[in-house]
């Protein structure tokens, strides 16, 4: 694996692929009993989220890495939540191709019931629907596996340590909703802010930028007040005739990627046009207002940025940083290190190692011992 990045000043657009997170951690629990607590060892990583499901392998020393490997469609969700034997029906074929592929590394898992010496699964709507996962992957995984210590982890805490590793911070996750997840270093806790969905809130987010740009532009075609002819004609060359948006949006089970996918255009717009410009700096207000009640103290932090919606770059990005000093004073802001199946390898390798610090609370993340 690359070197940790040097920290820029300005946040940016969120970086890809092999971060180090796999290496990074913080004081914790001792190492997973039976495994070598050297940085050897290999540690698995799932990123279960809404398009699909990721896997890889890493070494906990952060020297090495498999490629991941991916299910193109999502996990089933049932009357359990999340279901646990279709993420299993996924996972494991992945898994055990992996394994296979690592099998004559150094440190690689091998002999009967041997496995990943951890794993960390990150699961999107883990916190409210992943009793399920909870109840049944441990003893399927270390069946299976061989897996001996496992940590569950909604998709925010995943996202957080690939952001900022198991260190004490804040991330703000935007993409078509926005969620901010806060720790401090004595680990006392999770604070979470927003993530209420496109109807409730997801206030700056992908949808809400949308939805706000496409406002915009009914008013112009209607003639009233705050209109934008620049945002009508970007929503007529996306979605046709202003009269058929209604029945293109409203029956539509995706409606927040819909709205979201005006997002880009309201960017695109915000050099030339007030309206656009004023939406997105509404935008960075919302986030920053997001990060600072996830914060969990006074004092200098780090706040890193992930998801998405940071890749529209400076048009959001430029209002972050101007307001960033009032709403978020003595915060720097980040790019994220990583993206949410680093997390998952940091989350393992943290697990590993017996270094994780960050708050096991049981619902945002668990964890479960089977050695």
């Amino acid at each position: 694996m690359p070197p940790r990045p040097a920290r820029p000043e300005p946040p940016g657009p969120p970086t890809s692929g092999s971060s180090g997170n796999g290496a990074r951690a913080a004081a914790g629990s001792g190492p997973a009993s039976g495994a070598a607590p050297g940085g050897d060892a290999w540690v698995l990583g799932v990123d279960s989220g809404g398009s699909g499901l990721r896997v890889a392998l890493a070494r906990a020393d952060g020297s090495d890495r498999t490629a991941p490997v991916s299910a193109a469609r999502p996990v089933v969700t049932g009357e359990h939540g999340i279901d646990a034997a279709d993420l299993l029906s996924l996972v494991l074929p992945l898994a055990g191709d992996l394994l296979r592929q690592v099998a004559g590394a150094k440190g690689a898992p091998g002999g009967e019931g041997a496995g990943p010496a951890a794993a960390c699964v990150g699961a999107a709507g883990m916190a409210s629907l992943g009793d399920d996962l909870r109840a049944r992957l441990p003893a399927a995984l270390h069946q299976a596996l061989g897996v001996r210590r496992l940590a569950l982890a909604g998709d925010a805490v995943a996202a957080y340590a690939g952001a900022l590793g198991v260190r004490a911070g804040v991330v703000v996750a935007a993409g078509t909703g926005v969620i901010a997840l806060g720790t401090a270093a004595d680990g006392t806790g999770w604070r979470r802010a927003d993530g209420w969905g496109h109807l409730l809130g997801d206030a700056g987010s992908g949808a809400w930028i949308g939805r706000a740009g496409l406002d915009a532009a009914l008013r112009a075609h209607d003639g009233r007040e705050g209109g934008s002819r620049a945002l009508l004609a970007l929503a007529r060359k996306r979605f046709g005739p202003i009269h058929t948006l209604p029945g293109q949006l409203y029956p539509r089970p995706d409606r927040p990627a819909v709205l979201a996918s005006f997002a880009p255009d309201v960017a695109d717009c915000a050099e030339r046009d007030p309206v656009s410009s004023d939406i997105l700096r509404r935008a960075a207000t919302h986030i920053l207002e997001s990060a600072a009640a996830a914060r969990p103290g006074p004092g200098e932090i780090e706040v890193a940025l992930t998801g998405g919606l940071f890749r529209i770059g400076e048009p959001l990005l430029g209002p972050l940083r101007d307001q960033a000093p009032w709403l978020l004073p003595d915060a720097t802001l980040v790019p994220a290190e990583g993206d949410p199946l680093d997390g998952a390898l940091a989350l393992a390798t943290a697990l590993h190692l017996g270094t994780l610090s960050l708050p096991a609370d049981g619902v945002l993340l668990s964890v479960a011992d089977s050695a």
